[in-house]
């Protein structure tokens, strides 16, 4: 299997496990333990871009927090002590990518949307102490649409203290166009205003789909002004510690999305970095 093929291989289940799932991350350089708080698949966010198969019910509707912990806690111990290299699906991850990164908070739906977010990323914190593994980044893979919300709010700043990481989406940079991709009757502005909120309180990471839609990549103009939106969060006071600029990786949800070739998401990056001054990485399609 090539290490392509091993970054294309996201399923949620790793043997029996329901709601933990470990990856070879392309954007982390390394093994990603995935925490899926929305086994019921429901997202307030409808990409067309999303991978996930929201046509079949998920197997479980509900988190069941006793044993999220006990499968986060085996699948670490396994990651950490190296014997996750001697099962099938990832005894061909190359050696310098065969080191445990972070637990992300992702999963098929949005994992603020969780009612009890910040009693959870206390416990995962805890969690990651009991095992002597206070280095490993917790990263949240969040939409920013619930970041308002007061029990969200506090269970930031548990990331914050806890190797936190924020990565913000933002894939747009007018209201039409996000409308377009992300399909949700939130409006732009609240997404805007959430990222502005977190990044005022710590330095976040942005990350930005980019695709082909019916054949057509987004225009210069929505560019152009998706480089005027960071530029308004920064300006506001936020921190913008990166922007990843990516394209389709897998299977999208709508046949009429394709992936930018990666000259294009190059060119992306560099309008980025030329306009706004932020350190901005590419990450590429299946080519």
């Amino acid at each position: 299997m090539t290490t392509h093929e091993l970054h294309t291989r996201h399923e949620r289940l790793f043997e029996q496990n329901r709601f933990v799932y470990p990856v070879l991350s392309r954007r982390s350089g390394g093994i990603s333990v995935g925490v899926n708080l929305n086994p019921d698949k429901i997202c307030n966010f409808d990409c067309i871009y999303c991978q996930v198969d929201r046509t079949r019910q998920g197997e479980t509707r509900f988190v069941e927090m006793d044993a999220l912990l006990a499968e986060l806690e085996a699948t670490l111990q396994l990651v950490a002590s190296g014997e996750i290299y001697e099962t099938a699906k990832f005894h061909a991850t190359p050696p310098h990518l065969r080191r445990l990164n972070d637990i992300a908070f992702s999963g098929d739906g949005e994992p603020t949307t969780y009612r009890n977010f910040d009693e959870l990323m206390s416990i995962c914190a805890e969690l990651k102490r009991r095992l002597g593994l206070e280095q490993v980044k917790m990263v949240l893979i969040t939409n920013a649409s619930m970041f308002h919300r007061e029990h969200v709010q506090r269970g930031l700043a548990i990331l914050d203290a806890n190797q936190g990481e924020i990565w913000g989406k933002l894939d747009a940079g007018t209201e039409p166009y996000f409308k377009l991709v992300d399909r949700t009757p939130i409006p732009f502005r609240r997404i805007l205003y959430n990222l502005i909120l977190a990044a005022k309180a710590r330095p976040i990471v942005i990350q930005s789909l980019f695709m082909r839609i019916h054949g057509e990549p987004p225009t210069r103009e929505e560019l152009e002004a998706y480089c005027d939106r960071l530029n308004e969060i920064t300006a506001a006071g936020g921190q913008i510690s990166l922007v990843q600029v990516y394209t389709v990786a897998r299977q999208p949800a709508e046949s009429f999305v394709a992936p930018l070739a990666d000259a294009e998401v190059d060119a992306i990056a560099t309008l980025v970095r030329e306009r706004t001054g932020l350190e901005t990485v590419s990450y590429y399609g299946v080519g």
